[in-house]
């Protein structure tokens, strides 16, 4: 393994150098820990005005159109700027980059709680899409260039962590906060302390060429040639799948766990909050275990898929049993789509690094969030349409639950062998015949 040797450079430890199986360096792992935090922020920023909606409405009077317009700003810039930063962290250093991103929607967040008036917050919800689109390209192209594959596991599911800890914060504590200081302060207030996140990134972000296998000297593949590969197609499907559920779980769960299972609002915030916090633990332990199991001599493509697909399936499964289910079981239930969700999320970015390696990862990345959030979009229509004709959330969840097992079977069959793409040397019309080819993926 001695051939994946990178080296890291930075203002503490200017050349570290580690092999594949052994630990990462204190470098790495203080740099995964910002990674986490700044995931842990971009989650709750981007959640924080559905906690204030409510008080939203009422101060500056808005009606409904307007109040949903500005929960679903954020998706517009964000989805569509996820091609641009794509290509920004492929085409210049990708630290600056992420440090640029993150003072954008930390400034956009603060600047929020100063805003009077629909206009203004919409242009602020809009600017906070631009910069929030830049955290995910970031965080798979420092992954791929710097983290051995065999780490990858793990490091991202910090990521995961930081994922899942967001909402659970913005569940528990956010709307306590807001009621007790009111929104405006507690949205200045996230967005100045957030910065403070810029003093240690600057010390610690990576520098230097990293993993040898990310010094090449050919040019990086382009947008063409990454949408002419079948497991790039496969790719965005399995993230538009899990993004369907997540996005409901978001979005949807505290109304019904109130409106439809009658708990009480401080029930709801305790059950959706250990929700998110079982993903969180489950996202961090598949993570070390998938890293332990590759460690062991398992494949790659069966380690990725084998997290991809139980976790799909089981979280649509035991989704969907939570809402036929008395309320004391469908707790547990919900528990256990928490944990499937972890499985799942955490294995998404290791497998895009793998097949698309550290030549295309930000474009790749870029594209496959790109597709994946506009679910964001889409369960929020579908979901109010099957509630405004049925009154009820059986078949919402049911449609989850087809999304999640669509998405599994993408990742199982859609998608290739997880290894690096072949990207030089090849002409487009061999790129289309490989990508016609008719086959089954193999699994070891």
């Amino acid at each position: 393994m001695n051939e994946h040797v990178p080296k890291i450079e930075n203002n503490a430890a200017p050349n570290v150098e580690f092999a594949a199986g052994g630990k990462l360096p204190r470098s790495l792992v203080i740099v995964l820990g910002l990674l986490g935090f700044s995931v842990f922020i971009n989650y709750i920023d981007r959640g924080n005005l559905s906690i204030a909606a409510p008080m939203l409405k009422d101060e500056l009077h808005l009606t409904g159109a307007q109040l949903g317009t500005l929960l679903g700003a954020f998706f517009w810039t964000y989805g569509i700027a996820q091609i641009v930063s794509g290509w920004l962290v492929d085409r210049f250093n990708v630290s600056w980059v992420m440090a640029a991103g993150f003072f954008l929607w930390s400034a956009a967040t603060s600047a929020t709680g100063l805003a009077h008036g629909f206009l203004a917050i919409l242009i602020l919800r809009l600017i906070l899409g631009v910069g929030e689109s830049v955290a995910y390209p970031a965080y798979s192209k420092i992954m791929a260039r710097y983290y051995p594959a065999v780490h990858r596991g793990f490091a991202n599911s910090v990521i995961a962590s930081g994922l899942a800890c967001g909402p659970a914060f913005g569940m528990l504590l956010g709307g306590t906060l807001m009621s007790r200081f009111g929104w405006r302060s507690f949205f200045v207030a996230l967005g100045l302390v957030s910065l403070f996140w810029l003093i240690p990134w600057l010390k610690w972000m990576p520098r230097g060429p990293g993993l040898p296998e990310a010094q090449h000297l050919g040019p990086a593949p382009s947008i063409f040639e990454i949408l002419l590969q079948r497991s790039a197609w496969g790719s965005f499907a399995g993230l538009f799948c899990l993004n369907y559920l997540l996005y409901f779980v978001i979005a949807w769960l505290p109304f019904y766990l109130v409106q439809e299972r009658h708990f009480s609002m401080d029930s709801m915030a305790k059950i959706g909050g250990a929700m998110f916090l079982t993903q969180a633990v489950s996202a961090n332990f598949s993570g070390r275990y998938s890293d332990r199991w590759i460690a062991s001599g398992a494949s790659l493509t069966l380690v990725r898929k084998t997290f991809l697909v139980v976790g799909g399936f089981g979280a649509g499964l035991f989704l969907f049993a939570s809402v036929v289910t008395p309320p004391s079981a469908s707790i547990a239930l919900l528990l256990m789509t928490g944990a499937c969700i972890g499985m799942s999320s955490c294995t998404v970015w290791p497998t895009t690094q793998n097949l698309a390696g550290p030549d295309a990862s930000g474009r790749w990345t870029g594209l496959q969030c790109a597709v994946g959030n506009f679910a964001g979009a889409v369960t929020a229509y579908v979901t109010g349409v099957i509630l405004d004709r049925t009154g009820h959330f059986f078949w919402a969840f049911a449609v989850v639950t087809g999304f999640t097992s669509l998405g599994s079977l993408c990742w199982l069959f859609f998608v290739g062998r997880i290894e690096e793409a072949s990207w030089q040397g090849r002409s487009w019309l061999d790129t289309l015949r490989k990508v016609s080819a008719k086959s089954v993926p193999e699994l070891v």
